[in-house]
């Protein structure tokens, strides 16, 4: 067995699992299957430029398994919206991934995402990709998928491994295949960014889907989490793993919950969420850069009536060498301009405000004064100033 997972399998034995967190040695840091190091994810991200993307879904699809079966994937529509990314200056995209697709027929999966990965690549644009999604609806399915609810955010959205599947000992092999098999074939290709391996698994969706939810679902999460990023570096990928915290407070680390620790104590590189103003969002960056010497990413924010704007946030990211991933990119099926509160009273017009998106369904900006300022954030380059001239 590998140092590091001896370890840790250590430290469970004497702590108790998912309470402690294992800091490395330096020699388990050489193991190709343990975290990185602080060095290591630091020397990485130092050949970075600074990351500006959006979490990434086709206009057409209202979810994870609409933009990737065969019957809908739609390489046409992604090359024209990743060629807006590109005229923006972004340089990646947060882009979800799905259990059952994979399970289906991993092969013609795999060849969808290699097509993916080519538009990417073509437009100067690298992916983070996301394995598993708690997020909204608890009981995803293969085929054709409903209509999303008119008037409501993120209608269609599912989670991934569903609720069925996270209770189910029996699907952890299943689960560990897709994980080991989708790192396995792309974990070495220098199309891809990084791996997010949990989006928000802590969330037990109380305003939309809790009764759904399983009672014990933090437990089931906690557990499987753990092994996920153990099966994603089992797989030895040259890009780092991470999977971003996204409620509470995290600088007192005795009072984060046990999700939260594996997810800071396993990631290689820190990330997180954050849709509040910029005075919250840099005070939280400042916390996070000194408790854990790690590169930092803001894989969601803006939410313009909540104070979080790109004019807000991203001079601050640029400030702190934050990467920024805002959620929504093109007004479509995940109905995403539309705000949060809609899933308590759906909206029967577009509201007057968006809540997320930059581009409207035709392509054309949301707020033009809004895309060019994302232009001259990305493209200012800040130059030194010159040395002063030795005096004779």
């Amino acid at each position: 067995m590998r140092l590091a997972q001896s370890i840790r399998k250590l430290a469970n034995k004497i702590f108790g699992k998912n309470n402690v967190n294992v800091t490395p040695s330096p020699a388990a840091v050489e193991d190709p299957a343990a975290r990185w190091s602080a060095q290591k994810a630091n020397d990485w991200y130092d050949k970075q430029p600074w990351l500006v993307g959006a979490n990434y879904v086709p206009a057409h699809a209202s979810n994870q398994i609409e933009m990737w079966q065969a019957e809908t994937f739609n390489p046409q529509q992604i090359d024209a919206e990743l060629a807006l990314a590109k005229g923006l200056g972004m340089n990646t995209m947060r882009v979800f991934l799905h259990d059952l697709v994979w399970q289906q027929d991993p092969e013609a999966y795999k060849a969808r995402i290699n097509t993916f990965l080519d538009l990417a690549d073509k437009h100067g644009i690298k992916p983070m990709f996301v394995l598993f999604d708690s997020v909204w609806n608890p009981e995803p399915k293969l085929g054709p998928q409903a209509e999303p609810a008119v008037g409501v955010h993120n209608a269609g959205w599912v989670q991934g491994p569903g609720a069925a599947a996270l209770a189910d000992p029996a699907q952890r092999a299943r689960l560990q295949d897709y994980v080991e098999g989708v790192v396995g074939a792309f974990g070495r290709d220098s199309r891809v960014m990084s791996w997010d391996v949990w989006n928000e698994p802590d969330n037990t969706n109380g305003a939309s889907y809790g009764t759904k939810e399983p009672s014990n679902k933090l437990d089931l999460v906690a557990s499987l989490l753990d092994d996920v990023f153990t099966w994603a570096r089992n797989a030895k990928p040259q890009q780092p793993l991470t999977s971003g915290v996204w409620i509470g407070e995290w600088n007192d680390l005795a009072q984060v919950n046990n999700v939260q620790k594996i997810q800071l104590a396993q990631s290689d590189i820190i990330s997180f969420h954050n849709y509040a103003p910029a005075d919250d969002f840099e005070r939280r960056v400042k916390y996070l850069a000194e408790q854990h010497n790690r590169p930092l990413l803001l894989t969601e924010y803006m939410a313009r009536t909540l104070g979080s704007t790109f004019e807000a946030i991203l001079p601050v990211a640029k400030q702190h060498k934050v990467a920024a991933f805002n959620w929504g990119f093109v007004q479509g099926r995940a109905q995403t301009h539309l705000p949060w509160d809609s899933w308590q009273k759906p909206y029967e017009a577009e509201p007057k405000q968006w809540f997320h998106e930059i581009f409207r369904a035709d392509h054309t900006p949301y707020v033009a004064s809004e895309a060019q300022f994302i232009r001259d954030i990305i493209a200012k380059t800040d130059t030194p100033k010159p040395a002063p001239t030795p005096q004779p």
